[in-house]
C-alpha cells in the first residue's frame, strides 16, 4: 500500500467547523488536510495537488460540486456533511449529520480510505491493455520488462472508464464521467485526448488498440491478466 500521506479536501463555508476539522485531520497518523471555503477553492486546490479523499459540505454538495470534484480528478472517496433535514445528494459514499461526531466521522473516513486502497490495488493487477498492465494510480501503462507509456490524467481518466465499462463506451458517456455532467466540453476535445492516446498505445505497441466504434463511441481491446 502507498505510505504518503492521505490528501483529505475539505470543503465546508463554516471556518469554525473547517478549523476543527483540519486540526483533527492534522493530528491522525499519514492525513494531511487541505481545507477550503468554496468549491472553487477545492478544484483549485485538487488541481494544484490531488486529493485521495474529500469531506464535502451538504449544501455546495447540492449545488453541484460532485460531478465537478469528480471530472476534477477525484476519484477516491467523498463524504458528505449535511445539515440537518437536508436529504443526501447523489454520487458520495457516505455521509453524516452537523453537528459532526468527530469520532464516528474519522473511523468511517478511514475505512473508506483502506477499502479504496484496496478496491484500487485490485483494478491495477486485473486488467491488461495488450501487453501492458494498466495502473491508474500510477498514470501509466507498463510492461514486464519495465518498459511504460506515460498518461495524463485525462488519458488515465479514459482508459479507466473504458475498463470499468467493460471495453466500450459512448462519446458521451466518456464525456460526463471524464469530465463531468454539464461541463460544456464538446466532442472535439475528447477526440484530440483519445487521437493522442491511440498515438502513444500505437507507438508502444505496434498496433492500434483503441477502437472507433460505429454507434458513436470507443472500444478498447482488454484482456484478463492470468491468475
Amino acid at each position: 500500500m502507498d505510505n504518503a500521506p492521505k490528501r483529505i479536501l475539505l470543503i465546508d463555508p463554516d471556518a469554525a467547523l473547517r478549523q476543527t476539522l483540519a486540526e483533527q485531520l492534522a493530528q491522525q497518523a499519514g492525513m494531511l488536510p487541505l481545507p477550503a471555503s468554496t468549491g472553487e477553492a477545492a478544484l483549485a486546490l485538487l488541481a494544484d495537488h490531488g486529493a485521495d479523499a474529500a469531506l464535502l459540505d451538504g449544501v455546495l454538495a447540492g449545488e453541484g460540486l460532485i460531478p465537478a470534484l469528480r471530472a476534477g480528478g477525484l476519484t477516491g472517496p467523498l463524504v458528505l456533511l449535511l445539515p440537518a433535514g437536508m436529504g443526501v445528494p447523489a454520487g458520495a459514499d457516505d455521509h453524516q449529520d452537523k453537528p459532526v461526531r468527530l469520532g464516528t466521522l474519522l473511523a468511517r473516513l478511514k475505512a473508506l480510505l483502506r477499502q479504496a486502497e484496496i478496491v484500487q490495488a485490485a483494478t491495477a493487477l486485473s486488467v491488461r491493455i495488450g501487453a501492458y498492465h494498466f495502473l491508474p494510480a500510477a498514470k501509466r501503462l507498463e510492461k514486464a520488462d519495465g518498459a511504460a507509456i506515460r498518461l495524463t490524467e485525462k488519458e488515465t481518466q479514459i482508459l479507466d472508464h473504458l475498463c470499468r465499462c467493460g471495453g466500450m463506451a459512448a462519446r458521451q458517456d466518456l464525456l460526463d464521467n471524464v469530465w463531468g455532467y454539464g461541463a460544456g466540453i464538446d466532442t472535439h476535445t475528447l477526440e484530440t485526448h483519445i487521437y493522442r492516446l491511440r498515438r502513444k498505445i500505437r507507438a508502444g505497441l505496434g498496433q492500434d488498440l483503441l477502437l472507433l466504434r460505429v454507434d458513436g463511441g470507443y472500444r478498447l481491446t482488454l484482456e484478463p491478466v492470468p491468475a
